[in-house]
């Protein structure tokens, strides 16, 4: 059975850069609409966040499918997993110890309300009118992110079923467009600059760096964003099945 490294092609000394690098043309390669099969693609995954977690060296991990962590598969290298900001950090400050940080806001909105209604991600007053528009939960609303994770990871965490697909930046089924705020955009990954001076990010891996943030999220039907989509993710197939 090869290893984490094996699978993603990559030594066990390549740096994160080349694991991410290698984690993108590992989807891609293996994705089932691009060829590939669903258990090589599962298998990519896993092997990522088995690399991320320090175990890229247990062959172990790919036979018996642990290491995936489902939802939470974009932890980050440089995390144990003991940050305390977990299940919507309910156990937030009780172990006695200094305050945590306070994480940030988000207000949400689906990019198909802007589509049904007329509107445009230009226009002033965005989330003015979607407060006066009586939407639902899903369509618009706001959440408490908590620090180190990525907007992704805060959207499911509090219950958001947000279109995504490989979770490592290598398409952008997960696009958002920051309307007011700031998220961090890591050194790799699939968006052109023209998409990212326009404020477009990839919530997979991009985490909040300011107290407050306003978002439209599902941006397939963007011009110029379609085509770096991977067909059919999860977000789709929930929505077909409504």
């Amino acid at each position: 059975m090869a290893s984490p490294y094996e699978v993603l092609g990559v030594d066990p000394d390549a740096d994160d850069g080349e694991i991410e690098r290698a984690y993108r043309r590992r989807v891609l390669e293996t994705h089932p609409d691009h060829g590939g099969s669903a258990e090589a693609f599962q298998d990519v995954k896993t092997a990522y966040e088995a690399v991320l977690a320090g175990e890229g060296d247990d062959e172990s991990l790919l036979e018996s499918g642990e290491g995936s962590s489902g939802s939470d598969g974009n932890r980050s290298r440089k995390a144990s997993s003991g940050s305390g900001s977990q299940a919507g950090g309910e156990n937030g400050n009780d172990d006695g110890g200094e305050s945590e940080p306070v994480g940030a806001t988000v207000e949400y909105l689906d990019y198909e309300v802007l589509a049904d209604r007329g509107w445009s991600l230009d226009d002033e007053n965005l989330f003015d009118r979607a407060a006066d528009a009586d939407l639902s939960s899903a369509d618009h609303g706001r959440f408490l992110a908590e620090p180190d994770e990525t907007l992704l990871e805060a959207a499911e965490k509090r219950g958001f079923a947000w279109p995504y697909a490989c979770r490592g930046g290598a398409c952008a089924n997960c696009a958002v467009a920051v309307i007011e705020g700031e998220l961090s955009i890591p050194v790799n990954h699939v968006l052109p600059d023209e998409m990212t001076e326009r404020g477009i990010r990839l919530s997979c891996v991009a985490e909040i760096v300011s107290d407050e943030l306003r978002v439209v999220y599902n941006l397939k039907h963007l011009p110029k964003l379609e085509e770096l989509r991977l067909p059919s993710d999860p977000f789709d197939r929930s929505r077909a099945s409504d």
